[in-house]
């Protein structure tokens, strides 16, 4: 990537983090006024923080998962190459 997609990359990161950090609090004393009037819609908040939690977690190890099968490295080549030479070595 260059440069220039670098750093736009960078600004929209931080101008979306501005508007997510402003939820926090919101999302805090709704919950709170919503348990001091009788309400339970605050006691699946914490099971919602912990579903986006994974998310990304789970988006990396399926990425890495998906290249680490698909990958064919140059020390896989020479490995197979390798064992190519031993097997016609030791049949002739």
């Amino acid at each position: 990537m260059t440069l220039k997609k670098y750093a736009s990359f960078i600004i929209v990161s931080i101008l979306s983090l501005s508007g997510a950090v402003a939820q926090c609090p919101m999302c805090k004393m709704a919950a709170e006024s919503n348990l001091d009037h009788g309400g339970t819609a605050g006691l699946g908040l914490n099971m919602g923080i912990l579903f986006m939690l994974a998310m990304p977690y789970l988006i990396v190890a399926t990425l890495a998962f998906v290249w680490y099968k698909n990958r064919k490295g140059e020390g896989d080549v020479l490995l197979d190459e390798a064992n190519e030479i031993l097997l016609t070595e030791g049949q002739g």
